[in-house]
């Protein structure tokens, strides 16, 4: 069963990219002080269609192309936000962040505290990660773990449409800068969301399937593939119990120690390296919080010990898919290693043509 949120409005169905455009769209209609700029966002594609044409809905002094000057934009949009301004900065790879480090951690995200909450930076940094069409090892990195170490920074990676929209305008309104996490596997997805405005903050990691075998807590595009590997353990007699963070930093851990306590099994399958990262994190807070251990497993996936590969072949050895996450957590639950191959398709890695 898949728990959708409610709603006292109408739905509709649409992707995850019209989300994103609807909520920047919205926002800026409402609030004169929100602009978007970066590398491509008022191209003929607008960044997936996120950004398309606001240029000439709102003008070129609200949605703008910027130079190849990573570090030097960012202590601009700072600034910006500084002045009262509400600033969304658009990365096409989150792997160009590293590029802006000191602004967002030394200034961005310490200015509030250090003035006494008198000034803030309501920016919103958004990275876009993901894989296929030989992005390759400077071009496919998820560095989602570096900021959720920073107090200051709120981090988020929306998986469905519903929440990316909700997620987006409670960014753009919070007086803290936020990393915002777009998986470009994500775009084309579908899902009901309100035509109305609403915010989704921090606070509830969301449920989507119930189960009592296994928790499976999964990171951004990881959720789509845990719910097929759900799919397969559930053909098996094994019903896993999916859990979605969706804010990483605050990051609600109380509903997945809830979830350990009944299954007993804990797999975190994350969109980036295990060593030193978010899962495990997600695995010792649950190893602190729940007082009997007795009989608890936990298991950690990510991204296979090498940089990011390029070409397809490889991607399918480093990157989980559902076939390997079902087979490790029937292997976390029996103990057992007699697992025959599953054929899933991820149907959205599939059909991307990149390049972008």
């Amino acid at each position: 069963m898949i728990h959708t949120p409610k709603a006292s409005i109408a739905m509709r169905e649409i992707s995850y990219a019209d989300a994103l455009y609807e909520a920047v769209h919205d926002e800026m209609k409402r609030d004169n002080s929100v602009f978007v700029y970066g590398l491509g966002v008022d191209d003929p594609k607008g960044m997936y269609g996120t950004t398309l044409d606001l240029h000439k809905e709102f003008g070129e002094f609200r949605n703008f192309d910027t130079p190849l000057s990573e570090d030097a934009m960012t202590g601009f949009g700072i600034g910006a936000a500084l002045s009262g301004m509400r600033p969304i900065h658009v990365h096409q790879r989150m792997d160009f962040l590293l590029l802006c480090m000191n602004q967002l951690i030394n200034i961005g995200a310490k200015t509030r505290y250090m003035f006494g909450s008198d000034y803030s930076v309501p920016m919103v940094v958004r990275a876009i990660i993901g894989r296929s069409w030989g992005q390759g090892a400077q071009h496919s990195q998820s560095f989602h773990s570096y900021f959720t170490h920073v107090p200051g920074l709120q981090v988020v990676a929306p998986t469905t449409p519903y929440d990316a929209k909700g997620c987006m305008v409670a960014a753009i309104r919070n007086n803290n800068p936020v990393i915002f996490l777009e998986h470009r596997m994500l775009y084309k997805n579908k899902g009901d969301v309100p035509s109305d405005l609403y915010e989704i903050k921090p606070g509830k990691s969301r449920i989507l399937v119930e189960g009592d075998a296994v928790t499976i807590v999964a990171i951004s595009h990881m959720v789509v593939e845990a719910l097929r590997a759900a799919n397969i353990l559930r053909e098996m007699g094994i019903n896993a119990e999916v859990i979605d963070p969706v804010y990483l930093a605050p990051l609600d851990t109380q509903t997945i120690v809830y979830s350990v306590m009944k299954t007993r099994k804990l797999l975190v399958v994350d969109h980036s390296w295990i060593a030193s990262g978010l899962s495990a994190e997600i695995v010792a807070k649950v190893i602190e919080d729940i007082p009997d251990l007795t009989a608890i497993k936990t298991a950690r996936m990510g991204y296979a010990e090498s940089p990011c590969p390029t070409t397809k072949f490889l991607e399918d050895f480093f990157y989980p898919t559902p076939n390997s996450i079902a087979k490790k957590a029937y292997q976390l639950i029996s103990g057992k290693k007699n697992w025959v191959d599953k054929a899933v398709a991820s149907v959205e890695i599939n059909e991307f043509k990149g390049p972008f």
